[in-house]
């Protein structure tokens, strides 16, 4: 009989889960809000009602386990998320060992962005390579890092935090108490930011400020030049150091791609020998907001 797992994509808005075969196939996917309002045990009850009502559609059929992706820092072992902005309630809440004992199966506990990059590299754009790296551009910017097929943790799960990845020596301040972060410079909320520092607007989207992009506005350009700039910068330093064959962009900032593409490429170039003088690959993500619970259903076929 065929296995299947669970992958359950929680964020600070939206609650996502899907039933998922071995080979990739969604065979069942629910969604909902997240009730953070409602406090934490009405979110850990949704989470287990969605994954008791995965299983009862699948029947006998053997469940590998549950992956859960979340937003924040996680300590890999312990199964604790113990940084989210989104998910302050969970702050050092053993939700993984909560799961278990309601459940009564294996649940593995993962960064959302290094879920998505896993999803990528298990259905997505890295199905041909073991390793690879993915940035992840929002809100803020996060990262995952796959290496030889695997997420790469560190010692306690916190490896690719590559949002605060310096890249502008003493520029912006960033909430993680450095100054310069890649997500200071090239997130949707950097763009809004710059915006708003070049009298574009008050109540500009990110999407607005690339409407005006497109339609001429050479302050608008400017922006994201200075976004590419900063993610080349990243994405160089990211090349020298791993010499992977594969990054990857994902997240709603790519619609842009056209206005911040060529300022990051030049500045790629630029920085990074390998880049100049191998085939690695910068390329767009393939599965959107699906990478997510891609990446959560894989984590018991890869763990």
């Amino acid at each position: 009989m065929a296995e299947y797992s669970i992958g359950v994509d929680l964020g600070g808005t939206n609650l996502r889960a899907a039933a998922i075969d071995a080979g990739g196939n969604i065979l069942d996917k629910l969604s909902g809000t997240t009730a953070l309002k409602a406090g934490r045990d009405a979110v850990l009850d949704d989470m287990i009602r969605s994954i008791r009502r995965l299983q009862a559609a699948r029947g006998p059929e053997p469940l590998a386990g549950v992956g859960i992706g979340v937003p924040g820092f996680i300590e890999i072992e312990k199964g604790l998320i113990v940084g989210s902005n989104n998910l302050p309630e969970f702050d050092n809440f053993p939700v993984r060992d909560e799961i278990e004992k309601r459940l009564g199966t294996k649940v593995i506990l993962e960064n959302d962005a290094n879920a998505a990059a896993l999803g990528e590299k298990w259905m997505g754009a890295g199905r041909e390579v073991n390793d690879l790296v993915m940035l992840t551009l929002g809100t803020g910017i996060g990262g995952g890092v796959i290496c030889g097929g695997r997420v790469l943790h560190g010692f306690v799960g916190m490896a690719g935090e590559l949002g605060h990845m310096t890249v502008v020596p003493n520029g912006n301040p960033c909430g993680c108490g450095n100054y310069g972060c890649l997500e200071k410079h090239a997130s949707a909320t950097a763009i809004v930011s710059m915006a708003r520092l070049l009298s574009l607007g008050d109540n500009l989207s990110s999407e607005d400020v690339y409407k005006l992009a497109i339609a001429g506005d050479q302050r608008a350009k400017m922006i994201f030049r200075t976004m590419g700039t900063s993610l080349g910068i990243a994405l160089a330093t990211l090349i020298n150091i791993f010499n992977y064959p594969l990054y990857l962009l994902s997240g709603g900032v790519l619609a842009a791609w056209d206005q911040f593409a060529p300022a990051m490429i030049a500045e790629i170039k630029l920085r990074s020998f390998t880049f100049r003088n191998t085939k690695t690959r910068i390329e767009k993500a393939m599965l959107g907001n699906e990478a997510g619970l891609y990446g959560a259903a894989a984590l018991p076929f890869y763990s």
